[in-house]
């Protein structure tokens, strides 16, 4: 296995050759890249693992900046810094993504398991407070008159108009009317509705 070289650079690779190592890799030479990735690898992967400090995926995020090297090859400019300097400011670039993606995720999750906790919690109390009105409705109901209860009965549940209601209870329309606002009003004030 070649080991690298101590200045990060492949054997016969000095770091200024890497200006001329870049230009060919642009144009495509597959070889240059080999040259450029053994100088290379070591610095970029060294880099990622201390912002991320998990050693797979500093390996993973190191292969993604050598793979942007090859492809964002003819953006480098030499007169904006080293090699170097470019490859180092990729990498750390990506570092820092992935721990930002990897934070964000984790803060979507927690955000979704606290959601449905609170959404679990909401609808029994929801559904408790729905059963008690229900009771205190049913219980309001028996106070009223027959006629009460029947009217308020057909409009509300059945939907009837007053009309309709009067057709069904075979009632004069204001005696309806009178029954439904009377046995409206008992309603309220049992249930303690404040107007």
């Amino acid at each position: 296995m070649n080991e690298p070289h101590p200045s990060g650079a492949r054997p016969g690779t000095a770091p200024s050759d890497l200006g001329d190592v870049m230009q060919r890799v642009a144009r495509g030479d597959k070889e240059a890249f080999s040259a450029l990735y053994d100088a290379l690898a070591p610095m970029v992967f060294g880099l990622v693992v201390k912002v991320l400090r998990d050693r797979a995926q500093s390996e993973e995020v190191a292969q993604e900046v050598m793979i942007d090297l090859w492809r964002q090859a003819a953006r480098y400019r030499p007169g904006a810094g080293s090699v170097r300097t470019w490859a180092a400011t990729i990498a750390h670039r990506r570092a820092v993504d992935r721990v930002r993606s990897a934070q964000a995720s984790a803060d979507r999750e927690q955000a979704q398991a606290s959601r449905e906790h609170r959404t679990a919690y909401d609808e029994v109390a929801e559904q408790v407070e729905t059963r008690l009105e229900s009771e205190q409705v049913r219980r309001c109901l028996r106070g009223l008159t027959e006629l009460q209860r029947q009217a308020v009965t057909l409009a509300y549940y059945g939907g009837l108009t007053y009309r309709e209601v009067s057709e069904a209870l075979h009632a004069p329309l204001p005696t309806i009317k009178t029954r439904m606002r009377d046995g409206l009003i008992r309603l309220r004030d049992c249930m303690g509705v404040t107007t």
